[in-house]
């Protein structure tokens, strides 16, 4: 209580209202509030920038890799300079699949035509479309829940602060304005900092999920056109 009414006392003689001074006046709990929320929404930011700056990376060597598979030049060219060691999802994919189909003539000797390969080959592209995007997708989880979360932490800091602050200007015996104000100033700034770390986080979140939505699409029609390639092919050898 004493530490409460400290806290007024300096309010009365003139707080410091900046950014700076609020988060240095306010309550320990509050203190630890905002420190959680500034530090979610650095980590906000910085997976953002990780996650935009990979699927730029993405698309941009799946639209080399598409133009070269689709230059009508051999497969198992392409599989020894891409497939072997994918450094991109869509290679990864493909040289998924044509190890598969290579196993499958060394072990068995039955090509993609037999249905047997053919299962095996598409769900061996099925698991790496998986995997790939579970990759990608690492991180999302928790901008998802920063945008959900943050704003009821800033909340319940602000009604810490409040409560602390009602305190103090009962001990004192004082609902003067100059005493209330920068107790619930203090309080409040925990509300709009949850506010700073969650709104990114929302807006980031629908953004990227929607654009790793759309190449997880444009792996999974990959997987369906180099099937019904190897198919194809397989068709024209018997």
């Amino acid at each position: 209580m004493d530490r409460a009414v400290d806290a007024v006392n300096l309010g009365t003689a003139g707080a410091d209202l900046s950014i700076l001074g609020l988060f240095l006046q306010a309550d320990i709990i509050v203190k630890g509030v905002i420190a959680l929320l500034l530090l979610a929404s650095i980590w906000v930011w910085a997976i953002v920038f990780e996650k935009v700056t990979s699927l730029r990376r993405a698309e941009k060597a799946a639209d080399a890799f598409e133009e070269r598979f689709w230059s009508g030049g051999s497969l198992d060219e392409l599989f020894e300079d891409e497939g072997v060691k994918p450094t991109n999802p869509i290679a990864t994919v493909f040289g998924t699949a044509m190890t598969e189909w290579r196993r499958s003539l060394r072990v068995s000797g039955t090509d993609i035509g037999h249905t047997g390969a053919r299962d095996r080959v598409e769900r061996a592209m099925n698991v790496s479309i998986q995997r790939e995007m579970e990759r990608m997708e690492r991180w999302m989880i928790f901008l998802a829940s920063v945008g959900s979360t943050a704003p009821f932490i800033g909340l319940f800091g602000t009604v810490w602060g409040i409560m602390h602050s009602f305190s103090a200007i009962a001990a004192m015996h004082n609902t003067n304005l100059a005493v209330v104000a920068p107790g619930i100033a203090e309080a409040l700034f925990a509300t709009a900092i949850g506010l700073v770390a969650a709104i990114p986080a929302v807006l980031a979140y629908n953004k990227i999920s929607t654009d790793l939505g759309r190449f997880a699409g444009r792996l999974e029609g990959f997987a369906t056109e180099f099937g019904a390639i190897l198919s194809r092919q397989s068709e024209e050898r018997a």
